[in-house]
């Protein structure tokens, strides 16, 4: 068997604190420090990528009002709220760990093995490409990772308990998503292990199973462990760095640099509404909201085809919408992959007759 992984547990901390924590952990990680597993839990905190805005991803005035921290990671992706309802975890490993530095195999690997743990707990959980993981089409856990030298840090979430009205109010997402109709549809595409289970089971049963997973999937032991010497004097100096503004907004673009882009159509398949956040410096889509009245089957398609289209190039979307359809065995009555992309270009044209 190959040397045993450590495994740490660093609790309920500040926002800024468990960014500190990513940062020496990859810092050790990198130094040549053993395989680790991570878990990790959030006081109440809205969390950006590396590569966003605060102001453009979050509505600050109500984080400061409810007492929400705010803090960027180290690693890419998009926003979040995070709260003591949902565990963290987190691996830290040697590059060659993999025997691929691709990326969405990783995630895959990854992501199974997390599966095995979820249902090792009772759940009917899968992976959702490109990094989700899901119960029967609703996501319970986001993941993502990245490479920085000979060391990868992957890392994603497990709902326990959710409050859904509280992350739409932390994100900065078109008001109408804060309409009662828009709660209840966004409870629908999120569950958590206490709807599923009836009860919330404990942070200890929730961390033991995963930990197995892990051990199997990676065919390791792993030993509970501390923190090095060297770890414990990097994270009190990153800890203070990272609570403060100069990291929070290192990255501060104006709020209008994000357009919020609506159409609307009527086809023989039923009212279709695309809703589409779009970055308008980079060119980039950051996410699509399609909604309405059409039958399609299997119902979780749309949200694939939702979570296919997040942060890609407007240039790519035609592309990506056809390979979806392609891939993917779809009954749509009377809707056709046009239709949807023809309420896609309406919604992408509104952003041009705007700028005139």
């Amino acid at each position: 068997m190959s040397a045993p992984w450590r495994l740490l547990d660093t609790g309920l901390r500040p926002a800024a604190e468990n960014m500190a924590l990513d940062r020496a952990l990859l810092e050790s990680c990198q130094a040549g420090a053993p395989n680790t597993l991570r878990f990790l839990r959030f006081q109440p905190s809205a969390l950006i990528g590396f590569h966003q805005s605060a102001r453009q991803e979050l509505e600050l005035d109500y984080c400061r009002k409810a007492g929400i921290a705010v803090s960027r990671r180290i690693t890419g992706g998009g926003a979040l709220y995070c709260d003591e309802g949902q565990i963290g975890w987190e691996l830290y490993v040697n590059r060659r760990t993999f025997a691929t530095a691709d990326m969405m195999a990783i995630a895959r690997k990854v992501c199974e093995m997390a599966v095995a743990g979820l249902r090792a707990l009772g759940v009917d959980a899968a992976f959702r490409p490109r990094n989700d993981i899901e119960v029967k089409g609703r996501k319970i856990g986001g993941t993502g990772g990245a490479f920085d030298g000979d060391a990868l840090l992957y890392q994603g979430t497990v709902l326990i308990d959710f409050d859904v009205e509280r992350m739409l109010k932390v994100l900065r997402i078109p008001q109408e998503k804060l309409s009662d109709k828009a709660i209840a549809s966004a409870r629908e595409r999120i569950t958590t292990l206490r709807a599923l289970l009836g009860r919330a089971p404990s942070v200890d049963g929730v961390q033991a199973a995963l930990t197995e997973a892990f051990a199997q999937g990676f065919g390791v032991e792993i030993q509970k462990g501390e923190l090095s010497a060297a770890e414990q004097e990097l994270f009190p100096r990153y800890a203070t760095e990272m609570a403060g503004d100069a990291w929070v907004f290192e990255t501060d673009r104006p709020r209008l640099e994000v357009a919020t882009l609506s159409a609307l159509r009527k086809t023989a398949g039923g009212l279709v509404r695309v809703m589409l956040a779009v970055d308008t410096v980079r060119g980039r889509l950051k996410q699509a909201f399609i909604t309405g009245d059409f039958f399609i089957h299997p119902q979780r398609a749309i949200v694939d085809l939702e979570a296919a289209l997040r942060d890609v190039s407007l240039e790519q979307v035609d592309g990506i919408v056809a390979a979806f359809f392609a891939r993917h065995e779809i009954e749509m009555l009377l809707l056709t992959p046009d239709d949807l992309m023809t309420v896609l270009h309406e919604a992408l044209g509104s952003r041009r007759a705007q700028a005139l």
